[in-house]
């Protein structure tokens, strides 16, 4: 007897694996109308199908404007992803850190904030840390500015829309504009720097992190008295550098939270 694939293929289970490639694609949202056209099946068979799973908190909708998202019913899944990710690159981490005697840090996208997955701080004791939970800004900010450079500017306006763009020092970018056009530097360069834009004398280099389909970004930070702007770029390097290390060999292993 011939095993046909197609006799236990079920189409509402494949329809609703599409929604979700698609959203998993679009970090700034999509509507039904794109969802329906994308995926050629009628509005009310799609409205249907989002409408579920709004209920069951796997999608959110932004009220007003009919733009779905991710829901938090994925929170625990990310949350084992993004441990399983720490855990890979705390090793690269701690040899980045006693090498340069500096803070490292994993930072992620939760919502419209940064919010610090993993620290690994300096023994010295004047040094710049938060704490693995905290949260930060993402214009004001190197984690913030490399994880946005990855992100369609539609979802990077969304963000500051949504959290505005307080001035937290002299330093700090407060328009848009200012902020679209560091972030095309960002893009050119390959690397996000903090100088002194969140913290007085403090400054960060960071790297969005590479293979994954998560939002994420590794970071060095230190007080500027003791590593120049113009070291900055170098360190970046060596940061871009050891993190295609680890997630290659992430890739060859389990593939860490997906190639993306």
């Amino acid at each position: 007897m011939e095993n046909n694939d197609d006799t236990y293929s079920i189409r509402a289970v494949h329809r609703v694996c599409d929604i979700f490639d698609l959203i998993q694609k679009r970090p700034e949202g999509i509507t039904l109308g794109a969802i329906s056209e994308l995926r050629d099946f009628p509005k009310s068979t799609g409205y249907r199908y989002l409408a579920s799973l709004e209920q069951r908190r796997y999608l959110t909708r932004e009220p007003g404007t009919n733009v779905y998202r991710m829901g938090p019913a994925f929170l625990p899944l990310q949350t084992r992803q993004m441990k399983v990710l720490a855990d890979h690159l705390r090793p690269h981490l701690l040899r980045l850190r006693d090498f340069y005697n500096e803070t490292l840090n994993i930072g992620a996208l939760d919502g419209t904030r940064i919010t610090y997955v993993d620290i690994l701080e300096s023994p010295s004791t004047v040094r710049l840390a938060a704490r693995p939970g905290d949260r930060d800004y993402v214009h004001a900010t190197a984690l913030g500015k490399a994880i946005a450079a990855t992100l369609p500017d539609s979802r990077v306006m969304e963000i500051l829309e949504s959290d505005g763009m307080p001035r937290r020092t002299a330093r700090t970018i407060t328009t848009p504009g200012a902020f679209f056009t560091e972030l095309e530097k960002v893009r050119q360069q390959g690397f996000a720097i903090d100088n002194g834009e969140n913290e007085e004398h403090g400054c960060c280099v960071a790297v969005p992190l590479p293979y994954v389909d998560l939002p994420v970004a590794v970071s060095l930070a230190a007080p500027s008295s003791r590593v120049g702007v113009d070291e900055l770029p170098g360190i970046a390097h060596t940061l871009r550098d050891s993190m295609r290390v680890a997630m290659d060999g992430a890739r060859e292993g389990a593939g860490v939270a997906g190639d993306s």
